[in-house]
């Protein structure tokens, strides 16, 4: 009997997907030359997981190609070794973290409870959460690891794809109304704010899975350039240009990367300490007032400028040396929406004082401890004027949108004023703002 086992064993296993052969190393780049993960702030080799092409992670995902990187993660497509040879190829966008991350707890916790509040939900579709987690060990701890629908490429590198790097507005109103359903149900089922709306955190899906295999089958071809650093780790760098589009049809824009959402469950229940990417961070983060839902409102307005115009709304935040400037940001606010109400500038000057239950540390080792410290206030007065008026510039909102015609603008402008309120509950919902005419297809 146990010889009929174990030849049983041995038959199955034969029939098992068996992992590729080791690709041949690419070219050898100069190990002073900065690759992908390397050019950020505050980089440490030894956080990074040293993965390379060929191998296997937990007996099941065999990693090919580097596809992204993040300031705590690197994303590989891998294969799903699982079933047998004569079953079809299954691959992952499988997202490494860096060791003893706890942004990747925090997202492996909000990925199972946004996937698991509410299947029905249509929006839930629009929210990329991960089919499988796990954990590897490195040379340094462990890493989690999420496994993920493979999707073409974030919202920057796909408007390329366009004629002068500009997405057509029918196309661009039918991905907000998309968008617009996964954030509702972000924010009034899950009661969660994502906090990280960006381009590169929207991600669009493939038009045809032969265009995934093509590049696959020719990444074969053409290994990835690499260097080894000094600690030992390679470093390789990313593949990621899928090529022009076959077709618009099947493309679904979806939002990713939820390793800084905050949930607020209770009606009552405020974010307080800084999020968003600069250039797109709401009034309320900056003065220190307390966020909610709202905020990744405002988030999504301006991007709409980066979709439209192909370029940010906001163009003075940053001093000459790169250093975000907040009272520059505040002052083309003023500038474009006009002075903000004075209950916000009341509730700013009433929370001056106030204290972070935990201090934050920079990635340049700099403590803060509020919100007036960390971005640099004060910035009204006691009588609530701005004490920044040399750095309001000469703008106004309608001359942002030079691209369209008067009408189309106008239909606009009266969409995304509704996202660009000071108040933070002067801002329409997800829901309601998918009424607006604008977003209407003729």
């Amino acid at each position: 009997m146990n010889s009929i086992r174990r030849s049983l064993t041995r038959s199955l296993s034969s029939l098992r997907k068996k992992p590729f052969p080791i690709p041949h190393p690419g070219p050898l780049l100069s190990q002073s030359e900065p690759v992908d993960e390397e050019l950020r702030a505050g980089y440490n080799s030894k956080d990074f997981y040293p993965a390379k092409p060929g191998e296997v992670l937990a007996n099941r995902y065999q990693i090919l190609v580097k596809v992204g990187w993040g300031t705590t993660s690197t994303v590989w497509f891998a294969r799903d070794m699982r079933g047998n040879e004569d079953e079809p190829e299954g691959v992952v966008a499988l997202k490494i973290a860096n060791t003893n991350s706890h942004i990747a707890d925090n997202e492996r916790a909000i990925e199972q409870y946004i996937a698991e509040k509410d299947a029905s939900h249509r929006g839930l579709a629009v929210l990329r959460t991960s089919s499988e987690c796990f954990e590897i060990t490195g040379p340094e701890g462990r890493h989690v690891c999420f496994a993920y629908e493979p999707m073409r490429e974030p919202l920057w590198l796909f408007r390329r794809r366009f004629h002068d790097d500009m997405i057509p507005l029918p196309l661009i109103k039918a991905y907000i109304r998309i968008l617009l359903v996964g954030v509702d149900y972000l924010h009034t089922e899950c009661k969660t704010v994502h906090t990280d709306l960006k381009l590169e955190n929207i991600m669009v899906s493939f038009e045809d899975p032969a265009v995934m295999g093509d590049f696959m089958n020719n990444h074969f071809d053409q290994p990835m350039e690499y260097k080894i650093d000094s600690i030992g780790r390679p470093v390789y760098r990313r593949h990621n240009d899928f090529g022009p589009l076959r077709q618009l049809r099947n493309i679904i824009p979806k939002i990713v990367d939820f390793g800084h959402c905050a949930r607020l469950d209770c009606d009552d229940d405020w974010g307080m300490y800084p999020i968003q990417p600069d250039h797109y961070r709401a009034p309320e983060v900056v003065l220190g007032c307390g966020w909610r839902m709202s905020t990744d409102i405002w988030n999504l307005g301006v991007i709409l400028w980066d979709l439209i115009e192909g370029k940010e709304l906001f163009s003075q935040v940053y001093d000459e040396q790169g250093q975000y400037q907040a009272r520059a940001h505040l002052a083309e606010m003023i500038a474009l929406l006009g002075p903000p109400p004075q209950e916000l500038i009341k509730r700013y000057r009433s929370l001056l004082e106030y204290q972070w239950p935990q201090p934050i540390t920079t990635v340049d080792y700099r403590v803060y401890e509020s919100s007036n410290q960390f971005f640099g206030g004060p910035f009204f007065d006691s009588d609530g004027k701005f004490l920044y008026n040399n750095l309001i510039p000469d703008r106004n909102l309608e001359a942002t949108l030079p691209s369209l015609e008067e009408k189309e603008r106008e239909n606009v402008l009266s969409f995304v004023r509704l996202m660009l309120a000071w108040h933070p509950e002067e801002r329409k919902t997800a829901r309601e703002l998918l009424e607006h005419p604008f977003l209407r297809l003729k």
